[in-house]
């Protein structure tokens, strides 16, 4: 039997849910059935992580927003490693593949993963604007669309006006048995005692990118709020972004400095989770993120926006609380309960343990 050739091809500039999903599939393929090929950005993280696999690891100049050059390297790269599917995500590596495909007017099928719409991408109005365009174009030579979330579907059902039979719904996934609860001391310690945080103060997480659809400033605007109540409380903000500084500041304007831990990116999650009394997640915009799935597999209380993607991975009051977005005094409240409620806290850990198995 013909091995089916299979390029996936995604900018890989940062390490986000999609890199890591990509990488989950590209290790569940069957290597008797499927010849994986990998076309991205050299030199980042996901390159790294690459280069380790037993695939074709295909460096692709991906910085460039508009590049003819990267556009015909690609077409290049179909036809020489006679590709069967191209597997693309982000709006400038889906542009590129359907076009390079389209060009080549042969029978190699094009698959898109939407984790984010385009129009919910920080970047300028004119650039947006761009992206939209070009997705609405090459939208037509896309065979199948794989999205993360029903919300995602129905908006490209409702606004791309996308056949539903081209549509197929996968929910992200994580490694159960690598986020496992864990109540030893050890665990619960390693990082407190990495930043000097004692065993019986609270300790408060949000971990992601620092970029505005992320919501980070909201947490920080809600902790002078919980600190009126709960003064001993501290927060870890794990990650690295653009707007870090302008976080940073805001932490000094409000004289918060020292309850905030800005720890920078860390691969460590689990450790971190255990760390944690809470995980909030004040995003503004999701598709299906990752570190809820993950928090959740560990049992931890979590307090996060009620906004597409996420409300399809919490019910409200029975597996984590949701709250406004951008409420800065409804997420101080929420903070406020669960220090307060223990067994509440608990309660909704666990349940949310038994959703992500499930």
């Amino acid at each position: 039997m013909n091995k089916i050739s299979i390029l996936f091809v995604i900018d890989g500039l940062e390490f986000g849910g999609g890199e890591r999903t990509f990488l989950q599939l590209i290790d569940g393929l069957s290597q008797n059935q499927y010849s994986v090929y990998v076309a991205t950005s050299p030199g980042a993280i996901f390159f790294e992580l690459l280069a380790k696999k037993d695939i074709k690891l295909i460096p692709l100049n991906l910085k460039r927003r508009a590049n003819p050059k990267t556009l015909f390297r690609l077409v290049k790269i179909i036809k020489e490693n006679k590709i069967d599917i191209i597997h693309s995500q982000g709006a400038r590596t889906d542009f590129y593949s359907r076009l390079a495909a389209r060009l080549l007017k042969s029978k190699v099928r094009v698959v898109s993963t939407i984790a984010m719409p385009v129009k919910g991408y920080d970047v300028g109005v004119f650039r947006k604007g761009v992206y939209c365009f070009f997705d609405r174009f090459s939208e037509r030579y896309v065979d199948r669309f794989i999205v993360i979330s029903e919300a995602l579907k129905k908006a490209l059902i409702d606004n791309h006006k996308i056949p539903s039979q081209k549509i197929i719904k996968i929910y992200n996934g994580i490694e159960l048995k690598e986020y496992r609860p864990d109540d030893s001391d050890y665990s619960f310690m390693k990082i407190r005692k990495e930043y000097g945080i004692d065993k019986d103060k609270f300790l408060i997480g949000a971990i992601g990118r620092i970029v505005w659809q992320k919501g980070f400033e909201y947490l920080i605007d809600a902790v002078p709020r919980v600190t009126k109540q709960i003064a001993e409380a501290k927060y870890l903000i794990v990650g690295e972004g653009p707007l870090k500084d302008s976080l940073r500041a805001k932490s000094r304007k409000l004289d918060i400095e020292d309850k905030i831990i800005f720890a920078g990116f860390k691969s460590n999650i689990k450790e971190i989770l255990s760390s944690i009394d809470i995980l909030v997640i004040p995003s503004v915009r999701e598709g299906f993120p990752m570190i809820t799935l993950e928090a959740m597999a560990m049992a931890k209380p979590i307090i996060a926006s009620d906004i597409d993607g996420i409300r399809e991975q919490i019910d409200h009051n029975k597996d984590g609380l949701l709250i406004p977005p951008e409420d800065p005094g409804a997420m101080a409240e929420a903070i406020i309960s669960l220090l307060d409620n223990k067994e509440k806290a608990k309660e909704l850990g666990l349940s949310a343990k038994k959703k992500v198995e499930e």
